[in-house]
């Protein structure tokens, strides 16, 4: 009974992510929700007795690994080429959007450094002119 909140949150925790696979997944099966409840499971063993559960991380890659086996996981998908390139060329393009994302990335930062720089210029081009006028002004008072 004293164990009653944190086994409902982690319950709920793994229904979020039966429910986000099986909207997800493109083939239905069910071996994802078995290794969710047999996590659920161990949960309840860590806190009757101490031993250690398995990790959501190393649940999920073993459900992956026998997908794969089974041939049924075609997740990792990679930008599909056009069908004239071959394969070293796809993975040229993919290394080359890579690069552009992160120039785009890098000169927005420096169009932004360049801005600031600018509006700064621009600050303090006016507290000159401020203070110029008003000098203007203390000697107009005096004459």
């Amino acid at each position: 009974m004293k164990n009653k909140g944190k086994i409902s949150r982690y319950l709920a925790n793994k229904c979020a992510i039966a429910s986000r696979v099986d909207c997800f997944s493109e083939a239905p099966t069910s071996k994802f929700g078995d290794s969710l409840k047999a996590q659920v499971e161990e949960r309840l063993k860590f806190l009757a007795s101490g031993v250690k559960p398995r990790k959501n991380k190393e649940a999920m890659a073993d459900v992956i690994a026998e997908l794969r086996a089974d041939g049924l996981f075609y997740g990792d998908k990679v930008r599909v080429a056009k069908a004239a390139e071959s394969e070293d060329e796809g993975g040229a393009a993919e290394e080359d959007g890579a690069e552009k994302k992160r120039d785009k990335k890098a000169k927005s930062k420096k169009d932004k450094k360049e801005k600031k720089s600018k509006h700064d210029e621009d600050l303090s081009e006016e507290d000159e002119e401020i203070e110029k006028s008003k000098k203007k002004d203390k000697k107009r008072v005096k004459v």
